[in-house]
């Protein structure tokens, strides 16, 4: 299984750049994938530097296991969160990093595995379930969710995750054609879709934003995304750099937002005269704007479309 597991780096020219790695510097890979970014990271911080790499995938992880194997015991691998970043370094021992690298998303493999249920096709659509789990230890499914959520918290998500035009008509559809009968599969849920007329117009199939809003129902991508680059911050010795790669634009703001928010400080109203709250800024933004794929990359790889990449270098004095 771990063999079939492909990975092929999105941005990691512009990555590794952005965390200006150097020999010796012990580095986080928050999202370890089947390790590409991984494996150049170890190649720049020499025989002396290590690497802790995280993820929820049990596949993932032995896919990243066996390709960096040959740097032994500089390489440590946990199936873990990137939001249980604190209790992991503690665990090892590293009081601070040098560099973090969060690279969000679905992986290639998880898309391209009918039995992950990441992704909807005519061909798969009957014997896929509607599983979108990460993290497979998760208790709750897809179609958990859909069987046990109201139909205003539906909506939520559709709305909120997916900015789906006709949330609410959909949540509708949902509630209305499960009291029928539980959808289990893809194409239970692509029946209700197409039946509810949601997102016409639009360049991409609705069900995009449908399965987007589900999957980061399911895994809570945006709070443990939030959890992370907090923990992150904390973590990372001064001089230190967080690097994120995003895919949607719910992402981005997210990160964007936070990294703002750190490197702004203070949070007293514009009008008061003297800051009273006594924070000060604890990173620097080093990607005043996002960084985007290539022309070059996106002729290979025309999944890096929708890549962003951020950046962000901790300052020393702060806690």
């Amino acid at each position: 299984m771990a063999g079939s597991f492909h990975h092929r780096p999105v941005l990691l020219r512009e990555s590794l750049d952005g965390l200006a790695l150097r020999p010796g510097h012990h580095v986080v890979d928050g999202t370890v994938g089947g390790g590409g970014h991984a494996e150049a990271i170890l190649r720049l911080i020499g025989p002396t530097g290590t690497l802790l790499g995280l993820d929820v995938d049990r596949e993932a992880l032995a896919a990243a296991a066996a390709r960096l194997a040959p740097n032994g015991e500089r390489v440590h691998l946990e199936q873990a969160s990137f939001r249980e970043l604190r209790s992991v370094l503690q665990k090892h021992g590293w009081m601070r990093v040098d560099a973090v690298l969060l690279d969000l998303g679905v992986s290639s493999r998880q898309l391209d595995a009918p039995e992950r249920g990441f992704r909807f096709s005519e061909e798969t659509a009957d014997v896929t379930p509607l599983d979108m789990r990460m993290d497979q230890r998760l208790p709750a499914t897809a179609a958990d969710l859909l069987a046990s959520a109201s139909a205003a918290e539906i909506e939520r998500w559709l709305r909120e995750y997916g900015e789906l035009p006709g949330a609410h008509r959909l949540a509708l559809a949902i509630d209305e054609a499960r009291r029928s009968a539980p959808l289990r599969s893809v194409r239970d849920l692509l029946r209700v879709v197409e039946r509810a007329r949601v997102g016409g117009g639009r360049r991409h199939h609705p069900a995009t934003l449908v399965f987007q809003a589900l999957r980061i129902a399911v895994n809570d991508e945006l709070g443990a995304l939030a959890d992370a680059i907090d923990a992150a911050i904390d973590s990372l010795a001064p001089g230190g750099r967080l690097a994120v790669l995003s895919y949607h634009s719910l992402e981005d703001r997210l990160v964007k937002q936070r990294l703002r928010a750190e490197a702004r400080g203070c949070v007293c109203p514009p009008r008061q005269p003297v800051c009273t709250c006594g924070r000060r800024p604890r990173v620097r933004i080093v990607t005043p704007r996002a960084v985007r794929a290539s022309v070059e990359e996106l002729s290979e790889n025309p999944r890096a479309r929708s890549a962003r990449l951020r950046v962000a270098e901790r300052l020393p004095g702060v806690a």
